[in-house]
């Protein structure tokens, strides 16, 4: 299978790769590894959205755009973009009930929108190479949450410690530097907004 990949089909793995190395980076430092395996992990997500935006760039100026290609794309993204980020934000400390309801959200919430603009880019893209625009944020923008999540860790404000503390509601804790996960999600899926692809 593999000889018949594009070499923009190989950088994409690489996006892929830099997802579950940074879901192994926040394991290790949950098991007590060191503040390091955190920073490592963190420094994932700009790595994954460079080879991101490199694998696009690649297709087009190769002219080699397939299905396969972008829904490897979108499998990649998923990973280092949705499920990396989410157990990042376990491993700094959103460990409460509500805290996974919220980042369960997220990830779900990026997969929608993933398949969503699967199933709609040849619509948008008006019979056109490019798709124009997307709707609702694109997955690549957890890296915000990511930067957070480092800024954090750096000024040694992980687990008890996170920004803005811990809420006890009901029968689970929910700390409020979740909400940025519930955000980012709802933005993802929002039909309403729509943002030029560039």
């Amino acid at each position: 299978m593999l000889r018949g990949f594009q070499l923009a089909d190989f950088v994409t793995l690489g996006n892929a790769a830099c997802g579950v190395a940074a879901i192994f980076c926040a394991m290790a430092y949950v098991a007590g590894s060191g503040s390091a395996w955190f920073f490592a992990a963190a420094a994932l997500a700009p790595a994954a959205f460079v080879l991101d935006v490199l694998d696009g760039r690649i297709a087009r100026a190769r002219q080699q755009h397939s299905t396969l290609g972008r829904e490897l794309d979108s499998l990649a993204d998923v990973i280092s973009f949705g499920v990396a980020p989410a157990a990042l934000g376990y491993a700094a400390g959103l460990d409460g009930g509500w805290d996974w309801v919220v980042l369960i959200y997220f990830v779900c919430c990026g997969v929608s929108r993933l398949a969503r603009y699967n199933v709609t880019a040849e619509s948008l893209s008006a019979g056109g190479a490019k798709v124009r625009y997307f709707e609702g944020t694109p997955i690549p923008t957890s890296i915000v949450i990511v930067a957070v999540l480092a800024w954090a860790a750096w000024q040694g404000r992980l687990g008890d410690a996170l920004p803005g503390g811990a809420w006890t509601l009901g029968p689970a804790t929910l700390h409020p530097l979740a909400l940025l996960f519930a955000l980012s999600g709802t933005l993802m899926i929002s039909k309403t907004l729509r943002i030029p692809k560039p």
